[in-house]
């Protein structure tokens, strides 16, 4: 009970730095460019600083072992949401299937995990980071098109995240320690991620039309897969599992709640899809969260 609270709590805080960047935004605070930089400075520099801080731990063959654990379990919780969507949208609407499919595990989820659960928590969510990553620009660009020829695995392995989950695997198995300073500035950007990504996601509701968007039953379907019956039917494969702690799976598995992650609208705009479908999921996923997050932890904390 005590970690629903603060879920909970960090969720209300989190919607209220959305609703900052909500209203900056409505008030011209923020430009369409501002709102680009700040998404480029989350991608290129934020995260990429939080998910390098949370390798830098002493290793051992415990935290080797978590490591490999979080990688199971990261990719037992996609598969089931890839093959959920596919089932459930693969015939009738492809927008749906890459909404469904990936959290937004990066933005929402980074911030989410590492104020729930503390700081040591977003190493177990890297290695999900990463798929989502790879998946997305391989697997969710086929989705979208139905094009084999449009996956691009040289844009997952330039990709700051990919990189720097890279790097952080390398400082752990070699034990390189940052120096002092650096590890004072990479603490100073890791406490602008929550702030930045909150006020991101805040910018993007408020560019959306949420009227039309509240009167379309299936974004509340998609919705729903997305936010409840992916992560319950998760949640129970989790509990069949032996191994893994408490907290790595209720850390993977708020990654895995997250609400719909905003590359389904920007791919789909990029391929003449239906983007504004894909807009209104993120839109509608994100802001239904609030309930469901607080709601899908206490029944996994009864179950695990």
């Amino acid at each position: 009970m005590e970690i629903l609270g603060v879920l909970f709590r960090q969720v209300i805080i989190m919607f209220i730095l959305m609703g900052v960047g909500f209203a900056a935004y409505r008030k011209d605070w923020i430009s369409d460019q501002g709102a680009k930089d700040i998404g480029k400075l989350l991608l290129n520099v934020a995260i990429p600083v939080v998910v390098v801080s949370n390798f830098c731990v002493q290793k051992s063959a415990e935290k080797t072992m978590e490591l490999l654990s979080s990688l199971f379990f990261s990719v037992l919780s996609l598969l089931i949401a890839i093959l959920v969507s596919f089932v459930l949208f693969h015939k009738k609407d492809r927008i749906a299937e890459f909404a469904s499919a990936f959290s937004n595990a990066g933005f929402i989820g980074i911030p989410l995990v590492q104020a729930t659960f503390g700081s040591t928590a977003v190493f177990y969510i890297s290695m999900m980071i990463v798929l989502i990553s790879f998946l997305q620009w391989t697997y969710g660009v086929y989705t979208i098109t139905d094009d084999k020829s449009v996956m691009d695995v040289k844009k997952v392995l330039g990709n700051p995240v990919f990189l720097a989950v890279l790097i952080g695997l390398f400082l752990y198995f070699t034990q390189i320690s940052l120096p002092s300073l650096a590890s004072e500035v990479f603490s100073i950007i890791s406490s602008i991620n929550t702030p930045l990504a909150m006020f991101s996601s805040g910018v993007y509701l408020a560019q959306s039309d949420l009227s039309l968007m509240i009167r379309n039953r299936n974004m509340y379907f998609v919705s729903l897969m997305r936010l409840l019956v992916i992560p319950l039917i998760t949640v129970a494969a989790f509990k069949l599992i032996p191994f893994g702690t408490e907290a790595m799976k209720l850390s993977i598995l708020c990654a895995a709640a997250c609400p719909v992650g905003s590359n389904v609208a920007i791919f789909a705009q990029q391929y003449d899809k239906d983007y504004r479908s894909g807009v209104g999921y993120v839109c509608i996923s994100t802001l239904l969260c609030i309930i469901t997050l607080p709601l899908l932890v206490y029944i996994a904390g009864l179950i695990l």
